[in-house]
């Protein structure tokens, strides 16, 4: 059993190596704690999957000495998961007020996982201390792309690490505090071991910039489109945006209508938390369909191109309350998530197909990132001096450019990592002590399954290469009744039959039965032989026939009694 005894170790068990997916282990004198439980969404190489999860095993064979989960801020990446996973971990919950309004939504609406009611959720005030056995932890103001995003300032008897979460540094975020200069700078003065921070922007120069820019171009933009709709499209948490987004609507006479559940809820949360006016008024799609074009600001969700979110239904005249054309604008006020390319790509054809102006951050000024560049980076590392940084929230290129930079700003040791990479801080020079086992998790329908398992295995070669079903009839001698029946799905063209049927199938079939009258006798009372040797025997014909190998299922039906072949 690995023992942390007293050393102060950092486990990432997501979100080193990546991005997305963030799960983070801080160790000492046999307990631990956890910072950040994030998903990340799937591709198309998980056929019938929307969310993937790390594998928090490791910990969870340990939970009795899990003191606690600790969250930075609300975004799907740092805290998705906990509907998901907390069962397995059931340990108390710790978050400021605005991500635990969040987190109770996602718990309501996610919350099939037996136990998922027990969760011990505490309310920490913003700039609020929490003591978890050997951990005292500060939560420190920052600015990111949601309300309440903190660092963690966790000391230790072995040495103070500043955990960043996601950043950036805007002087004028709109909703929220601005960063907590004064409180990074005190830890830098006292001394901080080390530094585990974002890596995301680190191959951009300059700054990120603020929302007060993005608000007076949208705002702009709006007042260019006098007479049709105006829709906009980004990311659901983005209070500031929201808050951005129903300015310009006051600014040029429209009303906001809402369209995406995911937008209503983080809306419910900032209402509750007072990020948004309580007073402040937001239409249905429904209600403002009865509105003439101009006097409606659209704000929708589905901006990385997802197939089932409000502006994909919208570009597919799928919607039941908004339909956009010639005259109308969508500005897609968000980046593209790497990954997301295709989707976002084909949305904005339709649109575009359909006669709408589809607006981007290529275009103008209508999204600001909420991680930090390098001019960022460089005055954390001068405001925190640490004497170890480690990268994270990267994937291995920024990791090890974060590195680099790092060197540049004079910090005396930068360690990078990847997920499973046990590194010990402190006493001593910083060393990897252990690597341990790590992986994925999906959320497929109501299971939670390994990415690597089977199943995956199985629909990804469906997917590839179709399947064939072949059924045996074998009275009570062990001999054929008739010829097998080969049938196949997603393998054939309508073209490759004839009025005979397939000749791929055809030649199947009679493979299995001229094999069939080589087996032993033997064999022939054993179903596993006999179906796994058809399954051979079949996936050889189809491929020969096909250049396809498909998955094969075999069925086997005995009779109890001789039946003779008519």
């Amino acid at each position: 059993m690995i023992s942390n005894g007293e050393r102060l170790l950092f486990l990432p068990l997501g979100g080193a190596g990546e991005i997305g997916m963030n799960l983070n282990l801080y160790g000492l004198a046999g307990k631990w704690i956890m910072v950040d439980l994030g998903i990340s969404f799937a591709d198309d190489h998980l056929p019938g999957v929307d969310i993937i999860m790390p594998d928090p095993s490791f910990i969870v064979d340990r939970r009795e000495d899990l003191l606690g989960l600790v969250l930075t801020h609300a975004h799907e990446d740092h805290l998705g998961a906990v509907p998901f996973l907390w069962p397995e971990l059931r340990c108390p919950v710790f978050a400021t007020p605005f991500s635990a309004a969040v987190l109770r939504r996602k718990l309501q609406r996610d919350g099939a996982a037996p136990g998922i009611s027990d969760l011990d959720l505490t309310e920490v005030p913003l700039g609020g201390n929490l003591t978890l056995g050997p951990f005292d932890i500060e939560f420190i103001s920052l600015t990111h792309s949601i309300p309440e995003p903190n660092a963690l300032a966790i000391r230790t008897t072995l040495g103070t690490v500043l955990h960043t979460g996601d950043w950036k540094i805007d002087p004028d975020p709109l909703v929220g505090s601005t960063t907590d200069e004064e409180a990074l700078r005190r830890y830098g003065d006292e001394g901080v071991l080390a530094m585990v921070c974002d890596s995301t922007n680190v191959f951009r120069n300059g700054e990120s910039g603020s929302e007060a820019e993005v608000r007076a171009c949208l705002t702009d933009l709006v007042s260019q489109n006098n007479s049709g709709y105006v829709a906009i499209s980004g990311f659901a948490s983005n209070v500031a945006r929201i808050d951005t987004v129903a300015a310009a609507a006051d600014a040029n006479g429209r009303s906001v209508a809402i369209a995406g559940r995911s937008l209503w809820r983080i809306l419910e949360a900032a209402k509750e938390t007072g990020y948004i006016d309580a007073d402040r008024q937001f239409l249905s799609d429904r209600e403002a369909a009865n509105l003439p074009p101009e006097k409606v600001l659209y704000l929708c969700t589905g901006s990385q191109g997802e197939k089932n979110a409000a502006l994909a239904r919208i570009a597919t005249d799928s919607h039941p309350h908004i339909t956009l054309g010639r005259g109308d604008v969508v500005i897609f006020s968000s980046k593209i998530i790497p990954g997301n390319e295709k989707a976002i790509s084909r949305l904005q054809n339709l649109l575009v197909y359909k006669g709408v102006e589809v607006v981007t951050e290529a275009d103008h000024f209508v999204h600001v990132s909420g991680h930090p560049c390098r001019d960022e980076l460089a005055r954390m590392y001068q405001w925190v001096r640490p004497q170890i940084a480690v990268p994270v929230h990267g994937e291995a290129r920024h990791l090890i450019e974060h590195g680099r930079l790092a060197g540049e700003l004079q910090v005396p040791t930068a360690v990078v990592i990847e997920n499973g990479d046990m590194l010990c801080l402190a006493p001593g020079a910083p060393k990897l002590v252990d690597q341990v086992p790590y992986g994925r998790l999906m959320a497929d329908g109501n299971a939670l399954v390994n990415v690597a398992s089977p199943v995956m295995q199985a629909r990804r070669r469906l997917m590839h290469n179709g399947a064939a079903f072949v059924t045996l009839v074998v009275d009570a001698d062990n001999n054929l009744v008739a010829d097998p029946a080969v049938t196949a799905q997603g393998l054939f063209h309508p073209k490759d039959f004839s009025a005979d049927g397939d000749a791929g199938l055809v030649a199947a079939a009679a493979a299995v039965r001229t094999a069939f009258t080589t087996f032993t006798e033997r064999s022939r009372k054993d179903d596993s032989v006999i179906r796994e040797a058809v399954r051979q025997i079949v996936v050889r014909s189809l491929r020969e026939s096909r250049m396809k190998r498909p998955v094969v299922e075999v069925q086997i039906i005995r009779l109890e009694s001789r039946v003779e072949p008519s």
